[in-house]
C-alpha cells in the first residue's frame, strides 16, 4: 500500500502547485463557481453597511478563509392543528363508545332471545344417541379440528372481560411490529406510525403511534403490563368506555409531548403505546391506592400502587426536566395526569353525559319505538361495575 500513499501526496503537491500557479479570479471555490458568468453590480450608497459585509465576506472567500455560516433557524411548529385534532378524536372515541354499548346491548338481548327459543325447539327432538352417530362419521383430521377448536374456545371462555378486550390490541400492535420489518413499508412507518411535532403529517400519527413499537422488548414491556391491568380497568370502566380512554388517552399524551418538543426546540419523532399505558396504570393505582403490586423478578419485593404511581411520575418529571432521551418522559406525564384526571372528574363530565347522544342514536335506529333504551351497562353509572 506504500505506492497509494506516494501517489496521493504527488497528487496534493501538484493541486497545491497549481493553486499556486492559478490567479485569484479562478481558483477552485464553490462561490467564485456560483458567481461565475455573472457581473458584480456597483455600489448603491443607499445600502452602505450591507455592501461592505459582503465586500467582507467575498474577499475572506477568495482568500480561502472559510466563512463559517448560521445554522438554519428550524421554525417551531404550530400546535393548533394538532390540539384541535385531540379534540375532535376524544370527542369521537366516547362518542363511538356509547353508541358500540348500547349496539352490543342490544345485541345481547336479542342473543338471549334466540338461544331461549332454540332450547325450546330442541327439547325431545334430539338425544345422544343422534350426536355419537354424527362423531362416528367424522374422519380423524376432522375429529381433530374440532377438538383443536374446542380447545381453543375454552381458553377463550377462561379469559375475562378486560383480558379479551386487550387481546385485540396485542395483535394490532404485533401486526404493525412485523410491518416495521418490511424494508418497502420503512417510508410509511416513518411517516405515519411515528409521531414528529416537525413532521408535516401530524394529526394522523399522533393516534397510530400508540400501536407502534419498532422494538421487541419495549412491545413487551407494554402490552404485559397493560394485560396485568386489563382485567381491573375494564371491570372498573367497562370494555366500551376503557377502549375510549385508551385511545383518547393515546393522542393526549402525545399532544403533550408535541408541546414539551415544540417548547424546548428538541424536534425528534417518537412511538410507542407508553402514554396509553401509563393511562391505564395511573387509573388504576389512583382509584385503588393500596392495592399491593410487585415485581416480577422480585417477587419479595411488594408496594401500594399509590407509592409506584408517585414513583413513576418523579421519575418522568425528573427525565423530563433534565432532558433525557431514553424515554418520551412527555408522553408518559400526559398519560398519567389524563389517567388520573379521568377517574377523578372525566367520567362525570363526559361519560355520564353521553344520554342525549345515545337517545338520538336510538331514535335514528328505531323511529317508530319510544320505549326504554339499552343505554346503561358496565360503568354506566359510575366507575364501578
Amino acid at each position: 500500500m506504500a505506492w497509494r500513499g506516494y501517489a496521493i501526496k504527488w497528487a496534493k503537491t501538484e493541486f497545491v502547485r497549481s493553486q499556486n500557479t492559478t490567479p485569484r479570479s479562478s481558483s477552485l471555490n464553490p462561490y467564485n463557481q456560483q458567481r461565475c458568468g455573472f457581473r458584480r453590480e456597483a455600489k448603491r450608497p443607499d445600502i452602505k453597511k450591507k455592501n461592505a459585509t459582503q465586500e467582507t465576506n467575498t474577499s475572506a472567500t477568495e482568500a480561502g478563509t472559510p466563512v463559517p455560516q448560521p445554522p438554519p433557524k428550524v421554525p417551531r411548529p404550530t400546535l393548533f392543528t394538532p390540539l384541535m385534532f385531540t379534540v375532535g378524536f376524544t370527542g369521537c372515541s366516547f362518542g363511538a363508545a356509547a353508541i358500540l354499548q348500547y349496539e352490543s346491548l342490544k345485541s345481547r338481548l336479542q342473543t338471549a332471545k334466540d338461544e331461549e327459543k332454540s332450547e325450546k325447539g330442541m327439547q325431545g327432538t334430539q338425544d345422544m344417541a343422534y350426536w355419537h352417530d354424527w362423531w362416528n362419521q367424522l374422519s380423524s383430521f376432522q375429529r381433530q379440528l374440532i377438538l383443536l377448536v374446542s380447545m381453543v374456545d375454552d381458553f377463550w371462555n377462561s379469559l375475562t372481560e378486560g383480558q379479551k378486550t386487550v387481546t385485540g390490541i396485542i395483535a394490532l400492535n404485533a401486526a404493525v411490529l412485523c410491518c416495521w420489518r418490511i424494508p418497502s413499508m420503512q417510508r410509511s412507518m416513518l411517516k405515519y406510525f411515528t409521531s414528529n411535532p416537525a413532521s408535516k403529517t401530524r394529526c394522523l400519527p399522533m393516534a397510530l403511534s400508540s400501536f407502534s413499537h419498532y422494538s421487541i422488548i419495549h412491545m413487551v414491556a407494554n402490552m404485559y403490563v397493560l394485560w396485568i391491568f386489563s382485567s381491573g380497568i375494564v371491570s372498573l370502566l367497562g370494555k366500551e368506555q376503557f377502549l375510549a380512554v385508551y385511545l383518547s388517552a393515546g393522542v393526549v399524551s402525545t399532544m403533550v409531548s408535541y408541546t414539551c418538543k415544540a417548547a424546548t426546540g428538541r424536534l425528534y419523532p417518537s412511538l410507542g403505546a407508553s402514554g396509553a399505558v401509563m393511562a391505564v396504570l395511573a387509573a388504576i393505582c389512583s382509584k385503588m391506592p393500596e392495592a399491593k403490586l410487585g415485581i416480577i423478578f422480585l417477587p419479595m419485593v411488594t408496594f401500594t400502587a399509590g407509592t409506584a404511581l408517585k414513583a413513576l411520575v418523579a421519575i418522568d418529571t425528573a427525565g423530563l426536566l433534565l432532558g433525557w432521551r431514553l424515554f418520551d418522559h412527555a408522553a408518559h406525564l400526559g398519560g398519567a395526569l389524563f389517567g388520573v384526571w379521568y377517574v377523578a372528574y372525566g367520567h362525570k363530565l363526559i361519560w355520564r353525559k353521553r344520554e342525549p347522544l345515545v337517545k338520538l342514536w336510538h331514535d335514528i335506529r328505531s323511529p317508530g319505538s319510544r320505549g326504554s333504551r339499552p343505554g346503561r351497562g358496565p360503568g354506566g353509572g359510575g366507575p364501578t361495575s
